[in-house]
């Protein structure tokens, strides 16, 4: 791998992690702002935040067999 190449993985972790931190975000600002009245919000946020831990597990491990390699 160039390193080029290399910099966008670093790069497309960075991101996907700022993605599910953004979701995780969401999922505290609903608990303690608006939890009675925007609690029917939560199964959706859920899905979402961990499908974006997902992607970003997925890019983490991609990086993580490069930098033993």
């Amino acid at each position: 791998m160039s390193d080029e190449e290399f910099k966008a993985l670093k790069k497309e972790v960075s991101q996907k992690k700022r993605i599910a931190t953004e979701w995780a975000s969401q999922i505290h600002d609903l608990v303690e702002d608006r939890l009675l009245s925007g609690y029917d919000e939560l199964p959706e946020l859920a899905q979402r935040t961990h499908q974006a831990c997902l992607d970003w597990a997925e890019a983490k491990a991609r990086l993580d067999r490069v930098d033993v390699s």
